[in-house]
């Protein structure tokens, strides 16, 4: 994770192929978060979103389709300190999960 000179905290997250979100953990403090994700498969098309009701409070930005090659980021401010769970919707049954850490 780096700061942003507007002071956002940026995180870069990958997917590829393998059903991975790499890293899958990462922790940020309480203000505002700046989340890029970058598919570097060759075949796998992925989406990412907060998992519903998996956290403290909600975080509703998403990221709904990324193909191949696809880098997209969202933004939202993270206020309340916990755990809160990521995933791929179309690849839970794969485990394709994550967890983002608010520090307090």
């Amino acid at each position: 994770m780096t700061t942003a000179p507007d002071g956002v905290q940026e995180v870069t997250l990958q997917t590829q192929d393998d059903y991975v979100f790499t890293p899958s953990t990462f922790t940020v403090a309480p203000g505002p978060v700046r989340l890029t994700v970058v598919n570097v498969a060759e075949q796998m098309t992925h989406n990412f979103r907060f998992t519903p009701d998996d956290g403290p409070a909600p975080i509703d930005p998403e990221i709904p389709l990324l193909t191949p090659g696809e880098t997209r980021s969202i933004e939202f401010t993270a206020t309340t300190p916990g755990e809160y769970g990521f995933e791929c919707s179309f690849h839970t049954q794969l485990q394709q999960f994550g967890t983002m850490t608010v520090s307090g």
